[in-house]
């Protein structure tokens, strides 16, 4: 994607139609034929300025989209909101941003909305997410199957003794990002399958407060968005992996050690149930989730040019150097016989 950042004030015809229809053959960016005079809009897919709302799970990864787009497009001025998933929605419906990025699609009733304001929102899928299970470092139970993570964010498992047979660690303290966070949402839906979440859960207003919280308490188990711990040459990142245990997680039925994994992007990967079955070694991470942006731009504004950004070529390598699986790059898995 090529566009001039520094045009000239007064550009011949030949010049202004190239950059016109450089604009227009961005991915995703379709002129806005209802528009009225060209005095009505002041933005372009490179410059102006628009309101954007991101599930503050993804604020890693996605600070380092908006730094390198406003760095490549030095018109371009990016207002970005990290907010709880709820708040993320609320703002994209009420028109105070044009573009949401977030974990889930709209829901039936916000789809409901859009209709009522004549407004056809575009989603795209622009990455592939991967909730991290941390622990404190001293406790010895890093290897949890989906059967005891439900027990234990439901409720069920009270006691780390209940898990396996450790007694010292005492009760077990659940923690998430924030009060309706995407993370407790995903819990809830996908792995308590609608079932509530332990009357004892809390939420610790941020990720930086949560991953603080589990490294100075022992009993305590956290859900975190794996951007946060896996962009090994963030020193923030390292600083946090110092302090807190990742834990193994695994699907199958009576596992043997070697079947626990944590969320890196072998495992965030999309695997077709032909290549595992040829490679048993392989597995799908249990707790995966889709990045979505979702747009209510009607034209070719800077909205749509942020996003067809973050699903081109650049934005999908940023993706894949935070330790997230890019959602249009291929995914190259090398194995090897064991010796």
């Amino acid at each position: 994607m090529t566009t001039s950042t520094n045009p000239s004030p007064q550009p011949g015809r030949a010049a202004l139609g190239a950059l016109l229809l450089a604009a227009c053959l961005l991915p995703g960016c379709h002129p806005d034929r209802s528009a009225g005079t060209s005095e009505d809009f002041t933005d372009t897919p490179t410059s102006g300025h628009v309101g954007i709302s991101v599930d503050e799970t993804f604020a890693p990864v996605m600070q380092s989209q908006v730094d390198t787009f406003q760095k490549l497009y030095v018109d371009a001025h990016l207002k970005v909101a990290y907010q709880p998933e709820d708040s993320v929605f609320l703002d994209l419906l009420n028109d105070k941003v044009k573009v949401a990025i977030a974990a889930r699609m709209l829901n039936a009733a916000e789809v409901v909305e859009m209709d009522k304001q004549q407004m056809v929102p575009i989603t795209t899928t622009i990455g592939i997410d991967g909730l991290a299970i941390i622990l404190h470092p001293s406790n010895p139970d890093s290897l949890l199957t989906l059967a005891q993570l439900r027990g234990i964010f439901g409720g069920q498992t009270a006691q780390w003794s209940q898990v396996s047979g450790q007694k010292k660690l005492g009760s077990v303290n659940v923690v998430f990002d924030a009060n309706r966070s995407s993370t407790s949402r995903f819990i809830k839906d996908s792995l308590l399958m609608g079932a509530a979440l332990s009357p004892k859960a809390f939420a610790a207003e941020s990720n930086p407060k949560l991953l603080d919280y589990v490294a100075t308490h022992p009993n305590a188990v956290g859900v975190v968005g794996v951007n946060w711990i896996s962009d090994f040459d963030d020193p923030t990142v390292r600083g946090f992996l110092k302090r807190i245990r990742v834990a193994g997680i695994t699907a199958r039925p009576n596992p043997t050690k070697d079947d626990f994994i944590q969320p890196y992007q072998v495992y965030l990967a999309p695997k077709s149930a032909e290549l595992l079955k040829a490679h048993p070694e392989l597995q799908n991470y249990p707790l995966r989730r889709n990045i979505y942006a979702v747009k209510r731009e009607a034209r070719a504004g800077l909205g749509s040019g942020f996003v067809s950004f973050i699903a081109g070529q650049k934005g999908q390598l940023i993706f894949q150097k935070s330790g997230l699986m890019p959602a249009n790059m291929q995914a190259r898995i090398v194995t090897t016989n064991k010796r």
